[in-house]
């Protein structure tokens, strides 16, 4: 007689799970088991689903049919706070901090320790328990500063210091690493094996797929609210997780182009800013992608804000074509032929309160007004046009653009520029956030805007995105253009060096000046 090893009863499992909404199936009979003492990534495109399936097992949303099961038992969650006291922590990838409130605060919101029989609360308690949860993170961040004053960076690993401080048998991790710089995504890493092997369960969701390739131990796979590949289906690589998730082959990740001609369009001579930009200089040619590389605060995005405008000289200059530019604000950049299309597209890109055509035409008004009138159907027009050219949806032609995915935002974005006829074109972060498919949609942009004779200044926290999709890099410390040298010459290792390169030389200034305090 034969005797069958009997299987292990997952942690967590959602079984046979179905959500829908008006017009569409958002998760259509799924079914994922989630061991304890594993990391599963859950990948998909934007709009396959998984923002409803976390928001289910969140206690957010209910499901239309389907069972969730925790060790077995079958759990019902009346909303979030039933999933928490169940065992769920969820960090989303928009932040639920208040600013106001402290980094200690934050992260006991809604369980206080208190003391004297309850009626106040212990606030040295409060501060301890941060300490402690931030040292487990191996997080150098005062608990009395106030979230408002960190960097976003920062903030997000402050939003997974909450989460963790719940004692929580399954944490689902929403993007975590879209504002972290890569020590700050390898510590986090490291935290995330040592609570797996601690017997937490864990769910990651990631558009990173070569992060998700090195850290994972299985994934399930969503298209169209269904499961294309269950765990073990298919083998953690990401070429064969691009063709899961996007339904057909890719030849290659990065389809860059080389247009790259001589004449060199843009010069920064010794460039200056109040905000970290120290002295900069760097050349730009017709048809090139010079790329930014450097740590999270090395002062890629104050260069950035420099050139378009947003932040004054100090010192230095920035000319076009030979001419000096006068830089008193964006609105002199726009009209020399600048753009920039910057890291947080919510806060500092889009008009929300707008569907698509306004967004793209904002920054040329001019090219969809007749005389002293403003031209709708002329607007209309040019948004279709954009919609066609960008496979951008076509529901942002009536929605608001905050009702869009993230890749669609981010090509309502460059239309924009591409409307205005922008010569210059700074992409800070450009993919971040956004899935593979619509980061294929935004290298071939890169290479329609350089094939066309524009340039572009290409900012990214993705080693192996800058590398591919650049034809020089410069490296940025401290607010400074240290190198710059052909992307090909140029490996992951190099950027790495150079961040940590950057890490000692700030902590050689900090030893120096501790030395002349004491002194």
């Amino acid at each position: 007689m034969t005797v069958h090893a009997q299987r292990a009863v997952p942690l967590w499992s959602l079984q046979d799970i179905c959500k829908g909404f008006p017009g569409v199936q958002a998760n259509n009979h799924i079914d994922i088991d989630l061991p304890a003492g594993e990391i599963h990534g859950l990948l998909g495109e934007n709009g396959c689903g998984k923002s409803t399936l976390i928001k289910i097992l969140s206690g957010v949303q209910q499901p239309d049919s389907g069972r969730i099961l925790h060790n077995g038992r079958e759990v019902t969650f009346d909303g979030p706070g039933a999933a928490r006291r169940e065992g769920i922590a969820t960090v989303y990838q928009e932040f639920s901090l208040i600013p106001h409130l402290t980094v200690a605060e934050n992260i006991s919101m809604g369980r206080h320790p208190r003391r004297r029989g309850g009626l106040m609360v212990d606030w040295r308690a409060v501060t301890a328990e941060a300490q402690r949860i931030l040292g487990q993170l191996g997080l150098e961040i005062d608990p009395a500063a106030r979230v408002t004053d960190l960097s976003v960076a920062e903030q997000q690993l402050v939003e997974i210091a909450k989460a963790l401080s719940q004692d929580a048998t399954l944490l689902i991790l929403d993007e975590p690493t879209t504002a972290l710089g890569q020590e700050e995504i390898v510590a986090l890493h490291r935290l995330l094996r040592r609570m797996k092997e601690s017997g937490v369960g864990i769910l990651y969701i990631s558009h990173r797929l070569d992060e998700v390739v090195e850290l994972v131990d299985s994934f399930t796979v969503l298209k169209d609210g269904r499961v294309v590949s269950a765990a073990g289906q298919t083998r953690l690589d990401v070429d064969e997780i691009v063709t899961r998730m996007i339904g057909s082959d890719i030849s290659e990740h990065f389809p860059k182009e080389d247009n790259t001609r001589d004449e060199v369009v843009l010069t920064v001579r010794g460039a200056r800013t109040a905000h970290r930009v120290a002295d900069v200089s760097f050349d730009l040619r017709r048809g090139e992608v010079l790329g930014l590389g450097g740590v999270i605060g090395s002062g890629r995005t104050e260069i950035a804000r420099a050139v378009f405008g947003a932040d004054r000289l100090l010192a230095g200059e920035v000319t076009l074509d030979g001419r000096r530019l006068r830089l008193r604000g964006p609105a002199d950049a726009i009209a020399a032929g600048i753009a920039l299309v910057p890291e947080n597209r919510k806060t500092e890109g889009l008009f929300f309160n707008f569907a698509a055509g306004p967004n793209i035409t904002m920054a040329h008004l001019r090219g969809v007004t007749r005389g002293p009138l403003f031209d709708h159907r002329r607007e209309d027009r040019v948004c279709v046009d954009y919609i066609d050219d960008l496979a951008i949806t076509p529901s942002a032609r009536t929605k608001l653009v905050n009702l869009i995915s993230g890749g669609n935002q981010q090509k309502v974005l460059i239309a924009r520029w591409l409307f205005s006829d922008s010569r210059i074109v700074i992409l800070d972060e450009p993919t971040q956030g956004i899935d593979v498919g619509a980061k294929l949609a935004v290298y071939r942009l890169i290479n329609d805007l350089t094939r066309a004779g524009k340039s572009v200044i290409l900012i990214s926290s993705a080693h192996n995105e800058l590398i591919a999709m650049s034809d020089r890099i410069a490296i940025v410390k401290h607010g400074r253009v240290t190198d710059i040298r052909p992307a090909h010459e140029v490996s992951p290792t190099d950027l790495v060096s150079a961040t940590e390169a950057a890490h000692h030389d700030i902590a050689a200034v900090a030893a120096v000046q501790k030395s002349e305090v004491l002194s």
